[in-house]
């Protein structure tokens, strides 16, 4: 397994890490291993989950109602002196 380095971390987010790693119940070190493996592994997985669901949601909630005409009497409305 190959080890990593991290240099010139500003003090603020070491802090944050070890109180996450501590909510947690883990090291900082595990800690980091678990943020790096979720936003660089489990991103795309969870992007294509979403992209379903939201996909999947417009589908349910499309309405037959053509909205054009209610926004074009808005805005009619509004730019009358």
């Amino acid at each position: 397994m190959a080890q990593l380095t991290v240099r010139n971390v500003d003090e603020q987010i070491v802090r944050a890490l070890k109180k996450r790693a501590v909510e947690h119940g883990q090291s900082a070190e595990a800690e980091h291993r678990d943020i790096l493996r979720e936003s660089l592994l489990e991103t795309a997985a969870t992007r294509d989950s979403f992209a379903r669901r939201a996909a999947a949601l417009r589908a349910r909630l499309r309405s037959s109602i053509d909205s054009t005409e209610l926004i074009r009497r808005d805005r009619d409305r509004d730019s009358s002196p």
